[in-house]
């Protein structure tokens, strides 16, 4: 075994089984190596370091994808004929010294070399694939390298899996320990779940993968600090902002729209910045120019079924002022914005056949008043911006399709079917439909707001929307107050 203070893995097996992009999840960078859905893409070995108090700790090597296991493996037998009583090591070794290494074989002596220079090697299965006699080869020659192996059961998610017929197999090949990780789509604790079934095979390394997986996890929980504080500034620039207007309804109309378009660019900002902190791409989450319709989300943040598809809760009496048009501001005795009045229906027309209710809004609007937004709404922006980020760290650096809000009620889903690229798969983020789904948790669902949104409702010079913001110490408390809470 190495006497080197890290750990030296090659990451190897056939080709298309998503290599690199169990590379690419474990070091979290999407733009690692290339992935394409066509045998061979990876032709030489690339390497990837991960850090703990900026010392390595861990080595990986992607290496390319062995193609013709079973030409290899009866190439290698008829080298063994003309010596006496090779071991699995001096195998290999002799293949390596011959001819066909540098020319049939290459690539397969590319991932052969790699292995035998390193520490251990992590095999990586599609487990969407039947179990066959090439992959039974590949696996007896790579054991032969003398390396600690532990497969790695990819795509275990996709509804096509087969991890039982694998798990079986690689019983029969002596191969007892192995890990689920799906590349597209891990579990929050596949990572500490990999490094602990090699801390089996590795013991000697055991302190080193535990201060690993103590690592992950503390850089997990920093990450989820950083996006709810984007999260919690988000609501408290929206909470406090408000925007006056005459009291005619083209002023308020046009006042509305301003409202309306303001803070769904604030709402952009922040998905940026929380795709940003976990790594990801804007292609990962399309269409951040937000378009009336709600593409990217699949219905507009002002709309009100939107509030339903979320699990937001609202009384009979802000329902009643959403189908007005508008509801009365208590905090601020000035206008709120119900989500119904925000679809683009005229206020005025609307106003007229809400009874006694819609009265006492028409009394408000005889002189100046402010414009708010909805608690509703608050409370919709929050929700849709947890919910992403619950979908953030349950995706894989190495998914190739885009987040897309799922058609059905429910939690966050993983789809891992092949659509494009070595694991082209989309992942899709279904809406909270009760309380006991994803953003259905906070304390944003349902009940009154949070005490911080309460004051950031009084406080227009919190808001970085308005133009005579102005930085605050008692803004900032209550941004971390409302992250805490959040979490």
């Amino acid at each position: 075994m190495s006497e080197r203070p890290f750990l030296r893995l090659a990451v190897v097996g056939h080709t298309n089984t998503g290599k690199t992009s169990l590379m690419r999840t474990l070091t979290r960078d999407p733009n690692f190596g290339e992935v394409q859905d066509e045998p061979g893409t990876t032709r030489h070995v690339e390497g990837a370091r991960l850090l703990v108090n900026d010392a390595t700790a861990i080595e990986l090597f992607d290496t390319p994808g062995m193609e013709d296991g079973i030409a290899l493996l009866d190439y290698m037998d008829q080298l063994a004929q003309r010596a006496q009583r090779l071991d699995g090591p001096d195998r290999i070794r002799r293949f390596l010294d011959s001819p066909e290494s540098k020319r049939r074989f290459e690539q397969e002596a590319r991932v052969l070399n790699k292995l035998l220079d390193c520490d251990a090697g992590l095999y990586v299965i599609d487990v969407r694939d039947p179990v066959l006699g090439k992959y039974k080869d590949e696996l007896a020659i790579l054991a032969s390298c003398g390396q600690p192996l532990l497969p790695v059961l990819n795509f275990t998610r996709s509804p096509n899996q087969r991890a039982g017929d694998w798990r079986d197999a690689l019983a029969r090949l002596g191969l007892h320990a192995n890990v689920e990780f799906d590349t597209v789509a891990p579990a929050l604790d596949g990572e500490a779940q990999l490094y602990d079934k090699l801390a089996l095979l590795l013991d000697s390394h055991a302190a080193l993968l535990k201060a690993l997986n103590e690592d992950i996890v503390l850089q997990r929980d920093i990450r989820r600090a950083d996006a709810l504080r984007l999260i919690a500034e988000l609501l408290v620039d929206v909470a406090a902002w408000h925007l006056g207007s005459a009291s005619d309804d083209t002023s308020v109309t046009q006042a509305t729209e301003t409202l309306r378009r303001q803070v769904r660019k604030r709402e952009n900002q922040c998905i940026k910045a929380l795709l940003k902190r976990y790594k990801f791409k804007a292609a990962d989450f399309p269409y951040h120019d937000l378009p009336l319709k709600g593409e990217r989300w699949g219905m507009d943040l002002f709309h009100p079924q939107a509030l339903r598809d979320m699990g937001i809760h609202v009384s009979k009496g802000i329902a009643a002022g959403a189908a007005a048009g508008a509801t009365i501001d208590v905090f601020t005795a000035g206008l709120s914005l119900g989500a119904a009045a925000l679809t683009g229906a005229v206020i005025g027309g609307l106003w007229q056949s809400s009874g006694p209710y819609g009265k006492r809004i028409l009394g408000r609007l005889k002189g100046y008043r402010e414009l708010s937004v909805d608690d509703a709404v608050l409370r919709l922006l929050g929700a849709r911006q947890i919910t992403l980020v619950n979908a953030l760290e349950r995706r894989g650096h190495a998914a190739q399709g885009p987040i897309v809000l799922a058609g059905e009620p429910g939690n966050i889903k993983e789809s891992t079917d092949k659509q494009s690229g070595d694991d082209g798969a989309i992942a899709t983020v279904a809406p909270a439909s009760n309380a006991n789904d994803d953003a259905g948790h906070t304390p944003l669902s349902k009940g009154r707001l949070p005490e911080e949104l309460n004051e950031a409702r009084g406080q227009p010079l919190w808001s970085t929307l308005s133009a005579d913001y102005s930085p605050n110490p008692r803004r900032e408390q209550v941004i971390k107050s409302l992250a805490k809470r959040l979490a």
